[in-house]
Protein backbone atom coordinates (compact mmCIF):
# COMPACT_ATOMS: atom_id res chain seq x y z
CA UNK A 1 0.00 0.00 0.00
CA UNK A 2 1.35 3.53 -0.83
CA UNK A 3 2.14 5.83 2.00
CA UNK A 4 0.12 8.81 2.18
CA UNK A 5 2.56 11.55 1.22
CA UNK A 6 2.55 15.07 3.38
CA UNK A 7 3.87 18.53 3.04
CA UNK A 8 3.27 20.73 5.94
CA UNK A 9 2.95 24.27 5.76
CA UNK A 10 3.79 25.99 9.53
CA UNK A 11 5.60 29.00 10.54
CA UNK A 12 6.16 28.31 14.28
CA UNK A 13 9.20 25.74 14.19
CA UNK A 14 8.42 23.87 17.18
CA UNK A 15 4.89 22.93 16.23
CA UNK A 16 5.98 22.49 12.84
CA UNK A 17 8.92 19.94 13.65
CA UNK A 18 6.40 18.02 16.58
CA UNK A 19 4.11 17.30 13.54
CA UNK A 20 6.61 15.74 11.28
CA UNK A 21 7.91 13.87 14.31
CA UNK A 22 4.69 12.30 15.05
CA UNK A 23 3.28 11.74 11.41
CA UNK A 24 6.80 10.27 10.54
CA UNK A 25 5.97 7.59 13.08
CA UNK A 26 2.76 6.44 11.73
CA UNK A 27 2.91 3.82 9.56
CA UNK A 28 1.33 4.42 5.75
CA UNK A 29 2.35 8.62 6.19
CA UNK A 30 5.45 9.89 5.02
CA UNK A 31 6.53 14.43 5.03
CA UNK A 32 8.08 14.53 1.95
CA UNK A 33 8.14 18.28 2.51
CA UNK A 34 8.26 21.23 5.12
CA UNK A 35 7.49 25.02 4.25
CA UNK A 36 7.79 27.53 6.42
CA UNK A 37 5.91 30.60 4.70
CA UNK A 38 3.47 30.60 1.48
CA UNK A 39 5.69 30.95 -0.52
CA UNK A 40 7.90 28.47 -0.02
CA UNK A 41 4.83 26.45 0.58
CA UNK A 42 3.56 26.71 -2.62
CA UNK A 43 6.45 25.94 -4.67
CA UNK A 44 6.65 22.80 -2.68
CA UNK A 45 3.03 21.66 -3.39
CA UNK A 46 3.69 22.35 -7.28
CA UNK A 47 7.35 20.40 -7.01
CA UNK A 48 5.53 17.26 -4.59
CA UNK A 49 2.52 17.30 -5.73
CA UNK A 50 1.53 15.28 -2.23
CA UNK A 51 -1.32 13.43 -1.43
CA UNK A 52 -2.51 15.74 1.69
CA UNK A 53 -1.12 19.71 2.53
CA UNK A 54 -1.25 20.63 6.52
CA UNK A 55 -1.79 24.30 6.08
CA UNK A 56 -1.78 26.26 8.78
CA UNK A 57 -3.89 29.54 8.50
CA UNK A 58 -2.15 32.20 9.54
CA UNK A 59 1.21 32.19 7.81
CA UNK A 60 3.27 35.39 7.50
CA UNK A 61 3.47 36.04 3.85
CA UNK A 62 0.59 34.77 2.44
CA UNK A 63 -2.27 33.82 4.62
CA UNK A 64 -3.11 29.82 4.19
CA UNK A 65 -6.35 30.91 2.82
CA UNK A 66 -5.11 32.89 -0.18
CA UNK A 67 -2.30 30.08 -0.18
CA UNK A 68 -5.56 27.25 -0.82
CA UNK A 69 -6.69 29.65 -3.44
CA UNK A 70 -3.72 29.86 -5.41
CA UNK A 71 -3.43 26.02 -5.41
CA UNK A 72 -7.03 25.30 -6.52
CA UNK A 73 -6.83 27.86 -9.11
CA UNK A 74 -3.52 25.95 -10.44
CA UNK A 75 -4.69 22.49 -10.29
CA UNK A 76 -7.93 23.32 -12.53
CA UNK A 77 -10.19 20.24 -12.92
CA UNK A 78 -7.16 17.87 -11.88
CA UNK A 79 -7.96 14.30 -11.30
CA UNK A 80 -5.63 13.60 -8.59
CA UNK A 81 -5.91 17.66 -6.52
CA UNK A 82 -3.91 17.66 -3.17
CA UNK A 83 -6.35 17.79 -0.56
CA UNK A 84 -6.19 20.55 1.92
CA UNK A 85 -5.86 20.03 5.68
CA UNK A 86 -6.15 23.08 7.26
CA UNK A 87 -4.78 23.82 10.57
CA UNK A 88 -5.68 26.85 12.73
CA UNK A 89 -5.51 28.47 16.35
CA UNK A 90 -8.71 30.25 14.79
CA UNK A 91 -12.60 29.09 15.54
CA UNK A 92 -13.87 32.95 13.99
CA UNK A 93 -16.93 32.55 12.06
CA UNK A 94 -14.52 34.68 9.55
CA UNK A 95 -11.48 32.38 9.44
CA UNK A 96 -13.67 29.55 9.39
CA UNK A 97 -15.90 30.71 6.47
CA UNK A 98 -12.89 32.02 4.42
CA UNK A 99 -11.21 28.54 4.63
CA UNK A 100 -14.81 26.97 3.07
CA UNK A 101 -14.69 29.22 0.43
CA UNK A 102 -10.93 28.82 -0.66
CA UNK A 103 -11.60 25.56 -0.73
CA UNK A 104 -9.96 23.85 1.92
CA UNK A 105 -11.31 20.47 2.55
CA UNK A 106 -10.81 19.74 6.35
CA UNK A 107 -10.70 21.77 9.79
CA UNK A 108 -8.39 21.13 11.98
CA UNK A 109 -7.80 23.32 15.41
CA UNK A 110 -4.50 23.11 16.90
CA UNK A 111 -5.43 21.52 20.15
CA UNK A 112 -7.14 18.69 18.53
CA UNK A 113 -5.44 15.30 19.79
CA UNK A 114 -2.69 13.43 17.68
CA UNK A 115 -4.77 10.77 16.92
CA UNK A 116 -7.95 12.85 15.85
CA UNK A 117 -5.20 14.59 13.49
CA UNK A 118 -4.30 10.93 12.22
CA UNK A 119 -8.06 10.23 11.64
CA UNK A 120 -8.48 13.82 9.88
CA UNK A 121 -4.86 13.36 7.44
CA UNK A 122 -6.87 9.55 6.86
CA UNK A 123 -10.62 10.39 5.97
CA UNK A 124 -9.01 13.85 3.79
CA UNK A 125 -6.92 10.95 2.35
CA UNK A 126 -9.98 9.16 1.20
CA UNK A 127 -11.68 11.86 -0.09
CA UNK A 128 -13.66 12.95 2.80
CA UNK A 129 -13.88 16.16 4.71
CA UNK A 130 -12.77 15.90 8.52
CA UNK A 131 -14.15 19.06 10.19
CA UNK A 132 -13.33 19.59 13.92
CA UNK A 133 -16.16 19.96 15.87
CA UNK A 134 -15.67 23.11 17.57
CA UNK A 135 -15.68 24.32 13.81
CA UNK A 136 -18.60 22.53 12.51
CA UNK A 137 -20.48 24.60 15.87
CA UNK A 138 -19.11 27.69 14.15
CA UNK A 139 -20.17 26.90 10.78
CA UNK A 140 -23.96 25.47 12.01
CA UNK A 141 -24.15 28.95 14.33
CA UNK A 142 -23.54 31.03 11.41
CA UNK A 143 -26.04 28.89 8.95
CA UNK A 144 -28.98 29.58 11.43
CA UNK A 145 -28.64 33.11 11.72
CA UNK A 146 -27.70 33.97 8.06
CA UNK A 147 -31.42 33.30 6.30
CA UNK A 148 -30.80 34.44 2.68
CA UNK A 149 -29.01 30.93 2.08
CA UNK A 150 -25.45 32.44 1.65
CA UNK A 151 -21.95 32.55 4.23
CA UNK A 152 -20.29 35.51 3.55
CA UNK A 153 -16.59 36.69 4.97
CA UNK A 154 -13.80 38.46 4.05
CA UNK A 155 -15.43 39.30 0.10
CA UNK A 156 -15.78 35.43 -0.05
CA UNK A 157 -19.36 33.68 -0.18
CA UNK A 158 -20.14 29.88 -0.13
CA UNK A 159 -23.60 29.79 -1.29
CA UNK A 160 -25.93 27.13 0.64
CA UNK A 161 -28.19 25.74 -2.00
CA UNK A 162 -32.02 25.13 -1.34
CA UNK A 163 -33.70 21.71 -1.51
CA UNK A 164 -33.46 20.35 -4.97
CA UNK A 165 -36.48 17.95 -6.20
CA UNK A 166 -33.70 15.57 -6.79
CA UNK A 167 -32.43 15.41 -3.68
CA UNK A 168 -36.79 15.23 -2.35
CA UNK A 169 -36.72 11.96 -4.32
CA UNK A 170 -33.59 10.44 -2.95
CA UNK A 171 -34.74 10.84 0.37
CA UNK A 172 -38.49 9.49 -0.62
CA UNK A 173 -36.73 6.41 -2.29
CA UNK A 174 -34.39 6.15 0.32
CA UNK A 175 -35.17 7.32 3.16
CA UNK A 176 -33.02 7.97 6.34
CA UNK A 177 -33.11 5.01 8.70
CA UNK A 178 -33.87 6.27 12.64
CA UNK A 179 -30.20 5.68 13.44
CA UNK A 180 -29.03 7.62 10.67
CA UNK A 181 -31.18 10.74 11.55
CA UNK A 182 -30.15 10.41 15.51
CA UNK A 183 -26.19 10.22 13.60
CA UNK A 184 -27.14 13.36 11.55
CA UNK A 185 -28.46 15.07 14.67
CA UNK A 186 -24.93 14.46 16.49
CA UNK A 187 -23.22 15.68 13.22
CA UNK A 188 -25.34 19.04 13.72
CA UNK A 189 -24.41 18.90 17.02
CA UNK A 190 -20.67 19.29 15.98
CA UNK A 191 -19.55 15.58 17.21
CA UNK A 192 -16.68 13.68 16.22
CA UNK A 193 -16.56 10.19 15.00
CA UNK A 194 -15.30 9.06 17.92
CA UNK A 195 -18.32 10.69 20.09
CA UNK A 196 -20.46 9.56 18.05
CA UNK A 197 -19.16 5.86 18.63
CA UNK A 198 -19.13 6.62 22.10
CA UNK A 199 -22.71 7.92 22.69
CA UNK A 200 -24.00 5.55 20.46
CA UNK A 201 -22.81 2.26 21.62
CA UNK A 202 -21.15 1.23 18.33
CA UNK A 203 -17.39 1.29 16.72
CA UNK A 204 -16.03 4.34 14.68
CA UNK A 205 -15.88 1.87 11.80
CA UNK A 206 -19.25 1.46 12.17
CA UNK A 207 -20.31 5.29 12.57
CA UNK A 208 -18.16 6.04 9.33
CA UNK A 209 -20.39 3.44 7.61
CA UNK A 210 -23.30 5.31 8.90
CA UNK A 211 -22.25 8.80 7.82
CA UNK A 212 -20.95 7.50 4.01
CA UNK A 213 -25.03 6.57 3.92
CA UNK A 214 -25.88 9.55 5.51
CA UNK A 215 -23.91 11.84 2.54
CA UNK A 216 -25.31 9.19 0.01
CA UNK A 217 -28.77 10.50 0.40
CA UNK A 218 -28.15 13.27 1.19
CA UNK A 219 -26.46 14.26 -2.25
CA UNK A 220 -22.86 15.67 0.01
CA UNK A 221 -20.02 15.30 0.08
CA UNK A 222 -18.91 16.23 3.40
CA UNK A 223 -20.11 16.70 6.84
CA UNK A 224 -20.62 20.13 7.28
CA UNK A 225 -22.76 19.97 3.68
CA UNK A 226 -25.03 17.25 5.29
CA UNK A 227 -25.47 19.88 8.48
CA UNK A 228 -26.23 22.64 6.73
CA UNK A 229 -28.73 20.34 4.35
CA UNK A 230 -30.26 18.80 7.24
CA UNK A 231 -31.00 22.43 8.96
CA UNK A 232 -32.53 23.93 5.71
CA UNK A 233 -34.77 20.96 5.21
CA UNK A 234 -36.27 20.45 8.68
CA UNK A 235 -34.72 16.85 9.01
CA UNK A 236 -33.30 18.20 12.19
CA UNK A 237 -34.15 21.56 14.08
Amino acid sequence: MTDIRIVLIEDHDLTRLGLKAALQRVPGMTVVGEAANGARGLSLLETEHPDIAIVDIGLPDIDGIELVERLRQSQGDSENPTRVLMLTMHDSEAAVMAAFAAGADSYCMKQTELDDLIVAVRETYEGNSWIDPAVATVVLRQVRKTPAGALAANNRTVAIEAVEPEFEQILESYPLTERELEILELIVGGCSNAEIAERSYITVGTVKTHVRSILNKLGVDDRTKAAVRALRSGLVT
